[in-house]
């Protein structure tokens, strides 16, 4: 349950979703042994329903000192086990009403040398939401929106007021939640991670190396490099706590690093991950021209959307802003992108290329068995 094996997605800068909402639907799809279709449906859910939850409060509780992905997740997590076990309407109710109850997450342990389990807890919490509702165990009526409720407690009001936001907007419509469900779709909004390092990170990889290939510059033309990113990804996880700035030195691990590494490669390796110091060594350079990149801050830019500008010695700036479609990507081509992982996976190469079929028709698979054993190494 501790992160799936890894943070592969990004909701609003600290949310990791798949974290706990896969594990969550893998261990209800194994014990009810649904279709690939159901499988799917609880896992949109889980994710819409936490999503949409957390999209405009995460800056504020963050401030609060809560760590809002992972407080968040248990919703998601729950939700999609209710989904997948198939709980009646009430019980579903029940089961968001006792998440309430069970939600945590706090940032200070981070900060001062700590590990927590963080969606692996929610994980664990969300299942004995589900459980008290299976019994029919009321959560209460009024447990997001009351006088003492999730809300209150987390952001700090009832009203929807925010200290701070993504977009400079500082109070958040409750009736948004839940307004146009099934029809717009907040889960679209994540970020998928394709390389292994934070969300913050990933633009300065694809839309630098889309504006070397646009207008063609070469590593030794360019001067320097001005990146224009959200003030709150600059701060993590926020403003009122600062444990990691990224706009004040180059570094590996910073935007500036990667920035680097789109300019002198055209891209970063799927293997690579430098935290923990496996893949490709780093290319001739990079520490000089790390130098060269300054991030920005600003209030009004959005998230995870640098504006890249390129100033070469020719006395010219190149520009390019993330659209954020280059976290987009066909089935086909996060498969083809994501190749080089079967050379080190421990299934092995020809069960990775069975996993990747299996993903590739799951809606239509009559049962998740095979999915689930496909991600186990055969015995040898």
């Amino acid at each position: 349950m501790t992160f799936s094996g890894g943070k592969w997605d990004t909701f609003r800068m600290v949310g990791h979703p798949g974290c706990a909402i896969l594990p969550a639907a893998l261990m209800a799809a194994e014990a009810t042994r649904c279709s690939g279709r159901e499988f799917l449906t609880g896992v949109v859910a889980g994710y819409e329903v936490m999503e949409r939850l957390a999209a405009d409060f995460v800056p504020t509780i963050l401030a609060r000192g809560f760590h809002a992905g992972s407080l968040f997740s248990i919703f998601g997590a729950a939700t999609a086990i209710a989904k997948i076990m198939g709980l009646k309407e009430d019980q579903v109710h029940g089961t968001l009403a006792q998440c309430v109850n069970l939600a945590a997450a706090n940032l200070e342990g981070g900060r001062s040398g700590g590990r927590s389990v963080r969606e692996g807890a929610a994980v664990r919490n969300a299942l004995l939401a589900v459980g008290l509702a299976r019994q029919g165990i009321p959560g209460g009526e009024t447990v997001f929106e009351g006088e003492a409720g999730f809300y209150f407690a987390y952001a700090g009001n009832k009203e929807g007021r925010l200290t701070h936001s993504f977009t400079g907007q500082l109070t958040a419509d409750f009736a948004a939640i839940t307004q146009g469900l099934g029809e717009r779709w907040v889960f679209l909004e994540t970020i998928y991670r394709i390389y292994s390092t934070p969300g913050y990170n990933i633009g300065h990889v694809d839309v630098t190396a889309a504006l070397c290939k646009r207008d063609n510059i070469r590593p030794e033309q360019v001067e320097r490099v001005e990146c224009v990113v959200n003030w709150l990804e600059t701060q993590y996880p926020s403003p009122a706590f600062p444990s990691l700035r990224t706009d004040l030195k180059p570094g590996p691990e910073q935007p500036h690093y990667y920035a680097a590494y789109a300019i002198l490669t055209g891209s970063f390796p799927i293997s690579k991950n430098v935290q923990q110091k496996v893949g490709e060594p780093d290319p001739a350079g990079i520490d000089e021209m790390m130098q060269r990149v300054r991030v920005i801050p600003s209030h009004t830019h959005p998230l995870f959307a640098p504006r890249v500008t390129i100033y070469t010695r020719d006395g010219v700036a190149h520009t390019l802003e993330s659209d954020k479609r280059e976290f987009i990507f066909t089935f086909d081509e996060l498969a083809q992108r994501l190749s080089p992982i079967a050379d080190v996976v421990p299934i092995g190469k020809k069960q990775y290329a069975e996993l990747v079929s299996e993903c590739r028709q799951i809606d239509q698979a009559k049962d998740i068995g095979r999915l689930i054993a496909l991600t186990c190494p055969s015995p040898s």
